[in-house]
């Protein structure tokens, strides 16, 4: 178990240290600004769908360790996905950091599952479901900006 541990402390860490798709986007299709005003979490996530596919997804802003990484593992798992795809993930994502059972409607969270442990330190998920919060509204296209509080 311990080893586990160290392997998803390694894997937050490596995102954290070299976030993936983090780089503001040019003419995205959707877009959104992130904030979590306890920890000071400020991220933005932009969108390119094409025959709805997110095409491509990226990030910037700052953020602590976990939100960084977060979004890094978010991008990564959400390219080349159906919108319906993307936001079944989301929500799976959301639920398993949320609520204690699994609900039937989950689907695999692949390599995201790291991103578990963070639940035992529920002050710590308003980081970890930031950024996808933010995904989910630039997905829906919605105004202002999203907030954990």
């Amino acid at each position: 178990m311990q080893n586990l541990r160290e392997l998803y402390q390694q894997v937050i860490l490596d995102h954290n240290k070299n976030p993936r798709n983090f780089r503001k986007m040019e003419d995205p299709d959707g877009f959104a600004h992130g904030n979590n005003p306890l920890c000071g979490d400020q991220i933005d996530v932009y969108i390119k769908i094409k025959d709805g596919i997110v095409e491509d997804i990226s990030f910037d802003g700052a953020g602590c360790a976990i939100c960084t990484s977060s979004a890094s593992m978010m991008t990564t798992a959400l390219k080349g996905k159906t919108e319906e795809e993307a936001d079944a993930l989301f929500n799976s994502f959301h639920h398993a950091l949320t609520e204690d059972a699994a609900h039937p409607e989950d689907v695999p969270l692949g390599k995201l599952e790291v991103l578990k442990g963070v639940k035992d330190y529920p002050i710590r998920v308003k980081c970890a479901t930031l950024a996808w919060h933010t995904f989910d509204a630039a997905l829906k296209k919605l105004n202002g900006e999203v907030s954990t509080e």
